[in-house]
């Protein structure tokens, strides 16, 4: 098994190179469009977190308390829900059949106890105000051929990243690697 790297901060050329380079995904295509976020998820990783920790510091800086209670609850929700997807069958079953519910699943979860607690406006600026503008870019942002290949080489295993264990625990690239291993046991028989 690979250890785990994070990958390297990608230049601004390359990460919002211009108008060329990005276009609107095919909706009626939800696969290819998935494909393609979590593709951009894995290349530009590092950017993403930058981005992020950027948004993150600004609005901690003007609200620290509820800063600190949305970012625990939304952590302790996390962390339980990775544990029950590993050790109860029925969640870890329901998360294998519909990742993307799961994920709506945590999140929503997340904003009801938060809202308990009165920090609602800081978990919407905090943490969707980075994942809004981090899924805009990575569903617009087309793929080149450099970033096609460091997926495929997280994909088969060689290299592993954070992104990619996050993305793994949540269930969004299983089928990934179920096509990367079939194709790979398929290859010598022929």
């Amino acid at each position: 098994m690979a250890k785990v790297e994070l990958v390297p901060l990608r230049s601004w050329e390359d990460f919002f190179p211009g108008s060329d380079r990005f276009a609107k995904p095919d909706v009626k295509d939800l696969a290819k469009w998935n494909n393609r976020v979590v593709s951009n998820l894995l290349y530009y990783q590092t950017n993403y977190l930058a981005l992020a920790v950027a948004v993150f510091l600004f609005v901690g800086f003007l609200n620290p308390v509820g800063m600190f209670t949305a970012m625990a609850v939304v952590s302790a929700v996390f962390v339980g829900s990775v544990w029950a997807g590993e050790n109860r069958a029925v969640i870890n079953n329901f998360k294998r059949q519909n990742p993307t519910a799961f994920v709506v699943a945590v999140m929503v979860t997340s904003y009801f106890l938060i809202s308990m607690m009165g920090s609602v406006m800081v978990f919407m600026s905090a943490v969707t105000l980075p994942l809004t503008l981090i899924f805009a870019h990575a569903s617009l942002r087309l793929r080149n051929m450099k970033n096609k290949l460091e997926n495929k080489i997280e994909g088969a295993g060689l290299k592993r990243s954070p992104m990619g264990l996050l993305l793994e625990a949540l269930g969004q690239q299983e089928e990934n690697f179920q096509k990367i291993q079939s194709f790979l046991e398929g290859k010598p028989k022929e």
